[in-house]
């Protein structure tokens, strides 16, 4: 089959289950063998038709003449000296984006942190993703592969399957709100991989009708907002998307998503040299998380080429942890991992 042919025929992941059987059914098939391709594609994660080995040839025949069924490949794997592993994986159409597994041993936690755009529109002054173009949403089955292959990879390299999946590598999340939805429910459906959602956390940088829309999807995932300041002069400067949407919007999204899913709200926030990590700013800090239940994850700033911000000392750090915890706020200083690879939070840029 020619790649201009392959293009006209229809992905075989975009289709729901039933409407596979619609198509399956007018092939000729019983219904029930739209479960078993189905099952190929979630459950087994089949990277091909050919090896959906319960199905007659002919019916294989037939798919590969109906369907298309693009995969991505690994194109590049980098091991840090903690253990981080960061791949670099090739989609069908040449794009290239990243997904980190990152390993907790002593805590028996593995974690994927997946992609969900080519890219980023939002322009984050601290992130190295940011100062890509955003070229496209990846499809839900893009972000399923992520966590399909790297689950393997987990249990190849530490015996252990994976335990948490974030939505916090390339791109905004929430503005690939549709395929994000997709991957979650093939993700957590029993017809899937059936991970409980709430290993499953969405990470956005503020987009308060988006917040809400995932409230009302009842997804019944964890969410997160990259905050990183909290004033809107101080957040404006680092995170233009505050200026549409503000801190008071914001919070008001937030404080509908908890109404709705009683999920208590993670705030991540990075520390920068003299810029937010002070005792008044983690006073302001203190104040947001009052308005709902929430943690807060402080994360140390990874440094990228060309940026004005330093890292804090751990010194501030733990200074700033303190004057929350001090005041009832769970607070997690999370150390960065992969930094050596550029696997860390902040710069996964698909360097070579």
């Amino acid at each position: 089959m020619s790649a201009s042919t392959a293009t006209t025929l229809t992905d075989i992941r975009s289709l729901s289950l039933e409407e596979l059987t619609s198509a399956l059914v007018l092939m000729g098939e019983r219904p029930f063998r739209a479960k078993q391709v189905y099952e190929w594609l979630w459950k087994k994660g089949a990277r091909n038709f050919d090896e959906m080995t319960n199905l007659s040839l002919a019916l294989r025949e037939q798919l590969k003449a109906q369907f298309s069924f693009p995969v991505m490949t690994l194109d590049k794997q980098q091991r840090s000296l903690d253990g981080t592993i960061k791949n670099r994986f090739r989609l069908h159409d040449g794009h290239l984006i990243e997904s980190v597994l990152i390993p907790v041993e002593a805590d028996d936690r593995f974690t994927v942190c997946v992609s969900s755009q080519v890219g980023c529109s939002l322009t984050c002054t601290f992130c190295a993703t940011g100062r890509m173009k955003r070229l496209r949403n990846l499809t839900a089955a893009e972000i399923y592969d992520q966590v399909f292959l790297v689950n393997e990879q987990c249990l190849e390299v530490y015996g252990k399957p994976l335990t948490n999946i974030v939505y916090m590598g390339m791109g905004e999340p929430l503005l690939a709100f549709n395929s994000v939805l997709g991957s979650i429910d093939r993700i957590t459906s029993h017809t899937g991989l059936h991970m409980a959602p709430r290993r499953l956390t969405v990470s956005t940088a503020g987009i308060a009708k988006m917040i809400k829309k995932l409230a009302d999807a009842d997804t019944k995932v964890n969410l997160a907002l990259s905050l990183h300041a909290a004033d809107d002069e101080k957040r404006n400067e680092i995170m233009p998307i505050n200026e549409t949407n503000n801190l008071e919007v914001l919070m008001e999204s937030l404080e509908y998503f908890y109404a709705k899913t009683k999920k208590r709200i993670g705030y991540e926030y990075i520390t920068f040299q003299d810029f937010n990590d002070t005792l008044e700013d983690a006073e302001r800090l203190y104040q947001i998380c009052r308005r709902v239940p929430s943690m807060v994850n402080i994360i140390e700033y990874n440094p990228i080429d060309n940026a004005p911000f330093r890292k804090s000392t751990e010194h501030r750090i733990d200074d700033f942890a303190t004057y929350l915890r001090d005041r009832g706020i769970m607070v997690t200083v999370r150390r960065s991992r992969g930094k050596d690879i550029d696997a860390a939070c902040g710069q996964l840029a698909n360097k070579e």
